[in-house]
């Protein structure tokens, strides 16, 4: 679209915070009649609608369900889930409802970079930061955007220019952006997760299996999990664009895998049933864990898409270094080593990264966002020397627990403060033998102790240091 497009264009955005702000103000530049509408009233909120007031922005808050007069489109928040009143009144007047990242995709340019797409319940921001270093590698101009923290709008009317954008996107994102086309995308995995915002898993599924409508050149997929090989065989595409398979086992043609230590690529070379190509070692992927062995994969088959040589494959897994609190490790402390994987808020993460050690002390719990443990549990029963549970539903996992591992000693901290988890470490440290992994990996989310993942991750990792600091 543009800009005199949206000359005198009445837009309701529905949501402040991180993204409705930012779309408030785009908006409005581009000469758009512009109100902000938000449930809450409070403090923080009219502290940000005062600042939107002040450029000429109308605000109003407490009200997210009235559709406002005039009101043309609406661009929402990924936040504000489907069934608000707001967007059932829209439809009935015939409003379209867009998320940031549509709106930022209709606000590309001619010659605006292509998008390279990344899904999935886990392990997106760790795969995109991958392939953003990939590219780099390749002497590429790129970014790792999108829900990964760094705006798309910003990436698309910035004064940066790129050569192709690294992006992450959310199933609520998703969920939003009808007329996205990337250039190749990626679906990770599929397992249960914020169904009460989508309403069931076969909705959840669906927005994540949006990433691959109209895809140019590849779809890839995750072949041990045939749920996203099903997403591509449903989509849309453009004529050409093919499949792409990874897997951890040799691979098959159109497909990268791993053949002795070495992650080969049997889609992008020219013989797909006689050759493979190598492009790194396991080794070259830090951590060197299954499931990031795999997100490494996914990255490569995207890179390789866009026609990247694998030399910068390697040098780009090479280069990449993890976020904080994922897989991360802390410190070795009499023979045990310390392994802080907060970020593993959901069942499916963390079963990833159980399965990268043994044997380990498992740190779990949290809020468990309606999960069950079992399946969980089960799997990995044989790894567990034992475990400690701590926060508000650590009920559920000690159930699980005694069904499914009833001789694996447990630790329950029946306290929810924040000082708990220096006795968790405590406790941990106690079960463990030289050898062992202490993993914290919670498989619930964060809020019912810590403020969010990162500050239950720090303080994981301050009760590793002081116990490393007593121990010397």
């Amino acid at each position: 679209m543009s800009k005199q497009d949206w000359q005198g264009k009445h837009v309701t955005v529905a949501g402040l915070g991180v993204s409705g702000i930012p779309a408030a103000r785009v908006l409005y530049g581009l000469g758009a009649v512009v109100t902000v509408v938000n449930d809450g009233d409070d403090e923080r909120s009219r502290a940000q609608a005062a600042e939107l007031e002040a450029q000429g922005i109308t605000v109003r808050l407490g009200d997210g369900a009235t559709l406002p007069e005039s009101t043309e489109l609406i661009v929402t928040t990924p936040g504000w889930k489907p069934d608000k009143p707001l967007f059932a009144a829209a439809a009935e007047a015939g409003v379209p409802v867009w998320g940031d990242v549509e709106l930022a995709w209709r606000l590309r340019g001619p010659d605006a970079a292509p998008w390279l797409a990344v899904t999935g319940t886990n392990g997106k921001t760790t795969t995109v930061r991958m392939l953003a270093s990939i590219l780099e590698a390749a002497g590429l101009r790129t970014a790792a955007v999108g829900n990964i923290g760094v705006s798309l709008l910003d990436a698309v009317l910035g004064d940066e220019t790129y050569d192709v954008l690294a992006v992450e996107l959310s199933s609520y994102q998703l969920h939003w952006a009808p007329s996205l086309r990337a250039h190749s995308a990626a679906v990770l995995n599929l397992a249960p997760d914020h169904l009460d915002w989508h309403g069931s898993m076969e909705a959840y599924v669906a927005d994540k299996g949006r990433i691959y409508e109209g895809n140019r050149i590849a779809c890839v997929y995750n072949a041990a999990d045939p749920a996203t090989e099903d997403l591509v065989r449903d989509a849309d595409v453009e004529e050409g664009c093919r499949a792409i398979g990874f897997t951890l086992g040799t691979p098959g043609p159109s497909q990268l895998g791993v053949v002795d230590g070495i992650l080969v690529d049997r889609a992008f070379v020219a013989n797909r049933q006689k050759q493979a190509q190598e492009l790194a070692e396991v080794t070259d992927v830090n951590p060197p864990a299954p499931h990031n062995i795999a997100n490494a994969l996914a990255a490569a088959a995207l890179a390789r898409a866009f026609g990247v040589e694998p030399r910068a494959v390697r040098d780009g897994l090479r280069a990449f270094r993890p976020d904080a609190h994922r897989i991360e490790h802390v410190a070795d402390v009499a023979s045990v080593a310390y392994i802080d994987d907060s970020k593993a808020t959901n069942t499916h993460a963390a079963e990833a990264s159980l399965a990268a050690y043994d044997p380990i002390v498992w740190i779990a719990g949290g809020l468990a966002k309606g999960a069950t443990f079992d399946e969980l549990v089960t799997g990995a029963a044989k790894r567990l020397r034992g475990v400690v549970l701590m926060g508000a539903d650590r009920a559920l996992i000690r159930e699980a627990l005694a069904r499914h591992a009833p001789e694996v000693p447990v630790v329950d901290l029946d306290r929810t403060d924040t000082g708990a988890m220096s006795e968790a470490v405590r406790e941990a440290a106690r079960l463990a033998r030289p050898g062992d992994t202490v993993l914290m990996a919670p498989a619930c989310a964060s809020m019912d102790m810590f403020a969010n993942y990162n500050k239950r991750g720090e303080a994981f990792a301050d009760a590793v240091r002081a116990l490393a600091d007593e121990s010397a």
